[in-house]
């Protein structure tokens, strides 16, 4: 059953004041639509800057960093459940609290703090994909349609009452890169409709069934290695969920192979998953479990990414050889 969200807005008050929580790039587009639609933005919180590139220099996140090109305040606690941080945000008395792809759960004590609520924006159709990983794990397992769920935030992971719901169909040529793009655009769209019902009286929200919940982790290395041994849209999904981060791999010669574009074959073979069936300017034919994955764009250790025909070209890999 729906019941009415306590609003703010509808007798004539001033917009809520908002403290906004994010990391990845998904969670830019929301912060850019705040910021534009004029809402008042108390500060942004954001994970602290870590080594990153060849000269492992700090780096900010995609939301830290776009929040200092707006001239927004930004805080990068350690911890949110740090004491010290937690009467920070209570000094700042914020009407509503925002999350998007922040990579901590919040603790109960500032959960309590905003009297309007707060709010996560989760790149999924919910219950379905809780966790961190929902876009990956969405493409790895073949999935042809998700979403953004606005939910109230909950001390249980992901599993708050739902505000409101968008969908979006997932296409082949999707990859994790390409489809979060999207999804934020849908985040965007959908935080500033929330805020809308919020400020009319009119959002409502509905409990979710927990018993059709799915469940994510953390993207770990060993993840976006392939294994052979998989049916071949399988393996041809695990490329798409880790492009363009971390990146799918493998091993040739006993180097790194890193593949960015395959297709699959439901080709029938007798030879073990990993071996090189055929080796054709068009791409190379790998053995899987079931089928076959045909490799169309490849990037050799310390090389650029290339074409199949440029690595042929370069490496001159032969039929029977196995990669991994």
């Amino acid at each position: 059953m729906e019941r009415p969200h306590a609003q703010r807005g509808g007798d004539g008050l001033s917009r809520p004041r908002i403290l906004y929580f994010g990391s990845g790039a998904f969670a830019v587009p929301p912060l850019e639509a705040l910021h534009e639609a004029g809402y008042p933005i108390l500060a942004v919180v954001s994970q602290p800057p870590k080594p990153a590139g060849r000269g492992m220099h700090l780096t900010p996140t995609p939301v830290h960093a776009r929040a200092e090109a707006l001239g927004l305040p930004v805080l990068t606690p350690q911890r949110a459940r740090d004491p010290q941080f937690i009467e920070q945000v209570r000094a700042l008395q914020p009407d509503l609290i925002v999350l998007a792809s922040y990579g901590k759960i919040l603790p109960a004590d500032l959960l309590k703090i905003a009297p309007l609520g707060n709010w996560n924006l989760h790149a999924s159709l919910l219950p379905k994909y809780r966790g961190a990983s929902p876009i990956q794990y969405a493409l790895l397992d073949g999935e042809t349609e998700t979403g953004v769920t606005l939910i109230e935030m909950s001390e249980e992971m992901d599993a708050g009452d739902i505000y409101l719901q968008v969908k979006e169909p997932i296409f082949p040529e999707d990859d994790a890169g390409t489809l979060e793009a999207r999804l934020a655009q849908r985040a965007r769209e959908l935080l500033l409709e929330g805020l809308k019902r919020l400020e009319s009286g009119t959002l409502t929200r509905t409990p979710q069934n927990h018993a059709e919940a799915t469940y994510t982790r953390p993207i770990q290395k060993e993840d976006a290695q392939m294994r052979w041994d998989e049916p071949a849209v399988r393996c041809a999904n695990r490329i798409r969920a880790f492009s363009p981060r971390p990146g799918a791999y493998t091993l040739f010669r006993g180097k790194r192979l890193k593949l960015w574009k395959a297709m699959p074959l439901s080709q029938v073979h007798n030879a073990e998953p990993g071996v090189l069936l055929t080796v054709e300017p068009t791409g190379l034919v790998v053995a899987c479990g079931e089928g076959a994955l045909q490799l169309l764009e490849v990037q050799p250790e310390s090389r650029p990414r290339m074409p199949a025909a440029a690595f042929i070209n370069g490496y001159h890999p032969q039929v029977g050889e196995r990669l991994g």
